[in-house]
Protein backbone atom coordinates (compact mmCIF):
# COMPACT_ATOMS: atom_id res chain seq x y z
CA UNK A 1 0.00 0.00 0.00
CA UNK A 2 1.43 3.45 -0.86
CA UNK A 3 2.19 5.87 1.45
CA UNK A 4 3.15 10.16 1.56
CA UNK A 5 4.44 11.96 4.13
CA UNK A 6 2.79 14.10 6.41
CA UNK A 7 5.02 17.61 7.06
CA UNK A 8 5.49 16.17 10.82
CA UNK A 9 7.39 13.26 9.20
CA UNK A 10 5.03 10.44 9.73
CA UNK A 11 3.73 8.44 6.72
CA UNK A 12 -0.01 8.50 5.92
CA UNK A 13 -1.31 5.51 3.53
CA UNK A 14 -3.01 7.13 0.90
CA UNK A 15 -5.80 4.78 0.31
CA UNK A 16 -8.55 3.89 3.58
CA UNK A 17 -11.17 2.21 4.23
CA UNK A 18 -14.49 4.58 5.60
CA UNK A 19 -16.87 3.00 8.33
CA UNK A 20 -19.40 6.04 8.54
CA UNK A 21 -22.91 4.03 8.22
CA UNK A 22 -21.43 1.24 8.40
CA UNK A 23 -23.24 -0.65 11.24
CA UNK A 24 -21.71 -1.68 14.51
CA UNK A 25 -21.45 -5.61 14.93
CA UNK A 26 -20.34 -8.26 12.45
CA UNK A 27 -20.34 -6.02 8.70
CA UNK A 28 -18.16 -3.70 10.20
CA UNK A 29 -16.03 -6.17 11.84
CA UNK A 30 -15.97 -8.01 8.62
CA UNK A 31 -15.27 -4.94 6.41
CA UNK A 32 -12.42 -3.65 8.99
CA UNK A 33 -10.63 -7.66 8.65
CA UNK A 34 -10.92 -7.96 4.87
CA UNK A 35 -9.05 -4.31 4.46
CA UNK A 36 -6.85 -5.46 6.53
CA UNK A 37 -6.26 -8.81 4.82
CA UNK A 38 -5.85 -7.30 1.20
CA UNK A 39 -2.96 -4.66 2.55
CA UNK A 40 -5.09 -1.73 4.02
CA UNK A 41 -3.30 0.29 6.78
CA UNK A 42 -5.32 2.92 7.47
CA UNK A 43 -9.38 2.74 8.74
CA UNK A 44 -10.93 6.07 9.29
CA UNK A 45 -14.04 6.01 11.90
CA UNK A 46 -15.10 8.18 14.14
CA UNK A 47 -16.73 8.14 17.47
CA UNK A 48 -20.38 9.80 16.36
CA UNK A 49 -19.86 6.54 13.49
CA UNK A 50 -20.47 4.31 16.98
CA UNK A 51 -18.92 1.16 15.46
CA UNK A 52 -15.52 1.85 17.73
CA UNK A 53 -15.95 -1.40 19.15
CA UNK A 54 -16.32 -3.46 15.77
CA UNK A 55 -13.25 -1.33 14.24
CA UNK A 56 -10.68 -2.51 17.68
CA UNK A 57 -12.38 -5.74 17.68
CA UNK A 58 -11.28 -6.54 14.09
CA UNK A 59 -7.86 -5.03 14.35
CA UNK A 60 -7.23 -7.11 17.67
CA UNK A 61 -8.64 -10.38 15.64
CA UNK A 62 -6.27 -9.32 12.37
CA UNK A 63 -2.61 -10.77 12.58
CA UNK A 64 -1.38 -7.51 12.57
CA UNK A 65 0.89 -7.09 15.71
CA UNK A 66 -0.74 -5.12 18.75
CA UNK A 67 -0.05 -1.54 19.05
CA UNK A 68 1.36 0.18 21.97
CA UNK A 69 1.79 3.74 23.04
CA UNK A 70 5.21 4.41 22.85
CA UNK A 71 4.77 6.71 26.52
CA UNK A 72 1.75 6.06 28.54
CA UNK A 73 -0.87 8.80 28.36
CA UNK A 74 -1.64 10.41 31.44
CA UNK A 75 -4.57 10.97 33.60
CA UNK A 76 -7.73 12.02 31.06
CA UNK A 77 -8.26 14.83 34.23
CA UNK A 78 -5.43 16.58 33.14
CA UNK A 79 -6.94 17.04 29.65
CA UNK A 80 -8.61 20.57 29.22
CA UNK A 81 -12.35 20.95 29.26
CA UNK A 82 -12.43 22.09 25.05
CA UNK A 83 -10.25 19.31 24.14
CA UNK A 84 -12.80 16.57 22.42
CA UNK A 85 -11.78 13.46 25.32
CA UNK A 86 -9.98 11.24 23.26
CA UNK A 87 -9.70 8.27 25.98
CA UNK A 88 -13.15 7.48 25.12
CA UNK A 89 -12.61 6.95 21.77
CA UNK A 90 -9.72 4.65 22.63
CA UNK A 91 -11.69 3.19 25.36
CA UNK A 92 -13.65 1.59 22.80
CA UNK A 93 -10.69 1.07 20.15
CA UNK A 94 -9.27 -1.05 22.60
CA UNK A 95 -5.73 0.93 21.72
CA UNK A 96 -3.56 3.16 23.75
CA UNK A 97 -3.28 5.37 21.04
CA UNK A 98 -4.06 6.32 17.20
CA UNK A 99 -2.08 7.49 14.61
CA UNK A 100 -4.01 10.60 13.87
CA UNK A 101 -6.79 12.28 15.77
CA UNK A 102 -9.15 14.84 13.60
CA UNK A 103 -11.56 18.13 14.78
CA UNK A 104 -14.37 15.93 13.20
CA UNK A 105 -16.52 19.82 11.96
CA UNK A 106 -16.10 23.27 12.58
CA UNK A 107 -17.90 25.13 15.26
CA UNK A 108 -18.25 28.45 16.62
CA UNK A 109 -14.30 30.31 16.57
CA UNK A 110 -12.68 27.41 14.41
CA UNK A 111 -9.33 28.11 16.77
CA UNK A 112 -11.11 27.18 19.98
CA UNK A 113 -10.81 23.37 19.90
CA UNK A 114 -7.21 23.41 18.60
CA UNK A 115 -5.32 24.05 22.32
CA UNK A 116 -6.99 20.70 23.37
CA UNK A 117 -5.71 18.70 20.04
CA UNK A 118 -1.97 19.74 20.97
CA UNK A 119 -2.80 18.53 24.18
CA UNK A 120 -4.20 15.24 23.43
CA UNK A 121 -1.00 14.99 20.92
CA UNK A 122 1.43 15.58 24.01
CA UNK A 123 0.20 13.51 26.59
CA UNK A 124 0.23 10.28 24.07
CA UNK A 125 -3.34 9.86 22.52
CA UNK A 126 -2.32 10.69 19.20
CA UNK A 127 0.63 10.70 16.95
CA UNK A 128 -0.21 13.43 14.89
CA UNK A 129 -3.33 16.00 15.02
CA UNK A 130 -5.78 16.95 11.60
CA UNK A 131 -8.92 18.67 10.43
CA UNK A 132 -12.05 17.85 9.16
CA UNK A 133 -14.19 19.98 6.79
CA UNK A 134 -12.42 23.22 7.17
CA UNK A 135 -12.09 26.22 4.34
CA UNK A 136 -9.20 27.84 3.66
CA UNK A 137 -10.15 30.73 6.12
CA UNK A 138 -10.48 28.34 8.96
CA UNK A 139 -7.00 26.86 7.95
CA UNK A 140 -5.86 30.51 7.89
CA UNK A 141 -7.16 30.58 11.42
CA UNK A 142 -5.54 27.44 13.13
CA UNK A 143 -2.29 28.39 11.55
CA UNK A 144 -2.11 31.39 12.37
CA UNK A 145 -1.99 30.02 16.21
CA UNK A 146 -0.79 27.17 15.86
CA UNK A 147 1.92 25.28 18.00
CA UNK A 148 1.46 21.72 16.44
CA UNK A 149 0.35 22.22 13.25
CA UNK A 150 -2.54 19.95 12.10
CA UNK A 151 -1.15 17.54 9.50
CA UNK A 152 -4.12 16.98 7.41
CA UNK A 153 -7.64 18.48 6.20
CA UNK A 154 -10.50 16.03 5.45
CA UNK A 155 -12.99 17.30 3.18
CA UNK A 156 -15.68 15.84 0.98
CA UNK A 157 -13.45 15.84 -2.55
CA UNK A 158 -14.20 14.17 -5.66
CA UNK A 159 -14.18 15.47 -9.42
CA UNK A 160 -17.54 16.23 -8.94
CA UNK A 161 -16.22 18.51 -5.67
CA UNK A 162 -12.87 19.60 -7.04
CA UNK A 163 -12.12 22.18 -4.54
CA UNK A 164 -9.41 23.45 -6.39
CA UNK A 165 -8.95 26.44 -3.76
CA UNK A 166 -8.74 24.38 -1.13
CA UNK A 167 -6.53 22.30 -2.43
CA UNK A 168 -3.65 25.20 -2.44
CA UNK A 169 -4.43 26.43 0.45
CA UNK A 170 -3.79 23.05 2.26
CA UNK A 171 -0.85 22.96 -0.06
CA UNK A 172 0.49 26.40 1.36
CA UNK A 173 0.19 24.95 4.61
CA UNK A 174 1.67 22.05 3.74
CA UNK A 175 -1.44 20.06 4.89
CA UNK A 176 -2.56 16.90 3.21
CA UNK A 177 -6.34 16.75 1.99
CA UNK A 178 -7.98 13.67 2.77
CA UNK A 179 -10.88 13.00 0.27
CA UNK A 180 -13.83 11.46 2.02
CA UNK A 181 -17.03 10.60 -0.03
CA UNK A 182 -15.60 10.63 -3.05
CA UNK A 183 -17.77 7.96 -5.01
CA UNK A 184 -20.59 10.64 -3.67
CA UNK A 185 -21.94 7.60 -1.63
CA UNK A 186 -22.31 6.01 -5.01
CA UNK A 187 -24.52 8.51 -6.66
CA UNK A 188 -21.02 9.54 -8.78
CA UNK A 189 -20.89 5.78 -10.15
CA UNK A 190 -24.06 6.36 -12.29
CA UNK A 191 -22.58 9.29 -14.47
CA UNK A 192 -22.06 9.01 -17.76
CA UNK A 193 -18.79 11.00 -18.41
CA UNK A 194 -17.19 9.03 -15.93
CA UNK A 195 -18.28 5.71 -17.81
CA UNK A 196 -16.58 7.13 -20.47
CA UNK A 197 -13.45 7.83 -19.21
CA UNK A 198 -13.27 4.00 -17.60
CA UNK A 199 -14.01 2.29 -20.47
CA UNK A 200 -11.43 3.96 -22.19
CA UNK A 201 -9.04 2.96 -19.55
CA UNK A 202 -10.34 -0.30 -18.76
CA UNK A 203 -11.07 0.10 -15.24
CA UNK A 204 -14.47 0.25 -13.28
CA UNK A 205 -15.87 3.92 -12.40
CA UNK A 206 -15.01 3.53 -8.64
CA UNK A 207 -11.34 2.74 -9.64
CA UNK A 208 -10.93 5.83 -12.27
CA UNK A 209 -12.74 8.47 -9.16
CA UNK A 210 -10.17 6.81 -6.85
CA UNK A 211 -7.30 7.12 -8.59
CA UNK A 212 -8.57 10.97 -9.50
CA UNK A 213 -8.10 11.05 -6.26
CA UNK A 214 -4.70 10.17 -6.10
CA UNK A 215 -3.68 11.67 -8.99
CA UNK A 216 -4.49 14.97 -7.15
CA UNK A 217 -2.33 14.31 -4.27
CA UNK A 218 -4.89 13.10 -1.75
CA UNK A 219 -5.65 10.53 0.47
CA UNK A 220 -8.82 9.20 -0.29
CA UNK A 221 -11.69 6.87 1.93
CA UNK A 222 -13.87 5.03 0.17
CA UNK A 223 -16.74 2.88 1.88
CA UNK A 224 -17.88 -0.19 1.35
CA UNK A 225 -19.05 -3.07 3.52
CA UNK A 226 -18.86 -5.61 0.56
CA UNK A 227 -15.59 -7.44 -0.27
CA UNK A 228 -15.66 -7.66 -3.54
CA UNK A 229 -15.63 -3.92 -3.76
CA UNK A 230 -13.20 -3.26 -1.30
CA UNK A 231 -10.96 -5.76 -3.20
CA UNK A 232 -11.65 -3.83 -6.12
CA UNK A 233 -10.91 0.05 -4.87
CA UNK A 234 -7.71 -1.69 -3.87
CA UNK A 235 -6.64 -1.53 -7.28
CA UNK A 236 -5.88 1.50 -8.23
CA UNK A 237 -1.88 1.61 -8.19
CA UNK A 238 -1.14 0.00 -11.50
CA UNK A 239 -2.58 2.86 -14.01
CA UNK A 240 -2.59 6.55 -14.42
CA UNK A 241 -5.38 8.23 -16.84
CA UNK A 242 -4.07 10.17 -19.45
CA UNK A 243 -4.08 14.03 -19.00
CA UNK A 244 -7.48 14.21 -21.32
CA UNK A 245 -8.61 12.12 -18.97
CA UNK A 246 -7.99 13.89 -16.38
CA UNK A 247 -9.46 17.30 -17.71
CA UNK A 248 -12.66 15.14 -18.61
CA UNK A 249 -13.10 14.73 -14.89
CA UNK A 250 -11.97 17.86 -13.84
CA UNK A 251 -14.80 19.21 -15.68
CA UNK A 252 -17.40 17.49 -13.63
CA UNK A 253 -16.67 20.15 -10.70
CA UNK A 254 -19.93 21.49 -9.59
CA UNK A 255 -18.30 23.76 -6.82
CA UNK A 256 -16.83 26.25 -9.14
CA UNK A 257 -13.36 25.39 -7.33
CA UNK A 258 -13.88 27.03 -4.26
CA UNK A 259 -11.93 27.06 -1.35
CA UNK A 260 -14.62 26.44 1.19
CA UNK A 261 -15.22 22.89 2.71
CA UNK A 262 -18.99 22.74 2.28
Amino acid sequence: MESRQLSNGLEIPVLALGVWQIRNGRDCVNAVRWVLDLGYRHIDTAQLYGNGESVGRAARESRLPARSCSSPPSSPRRVPIRCPRPEGSLRRLGLDYVDLYLVHWPQRDHTWVWPGMEKAQRLGYTRSVGLSNNGVGEMDEVMGSAEIRPVVNQVQFSPFEYRRALLDGAVRHQIVVEAYSPLGTGRHLADRRVSEVASRVGRSPAQVLLRWCLQRDTVVLPKSSHRDRIEENAQIFDFDPSDADMADLDRLDRTGGTGEAG
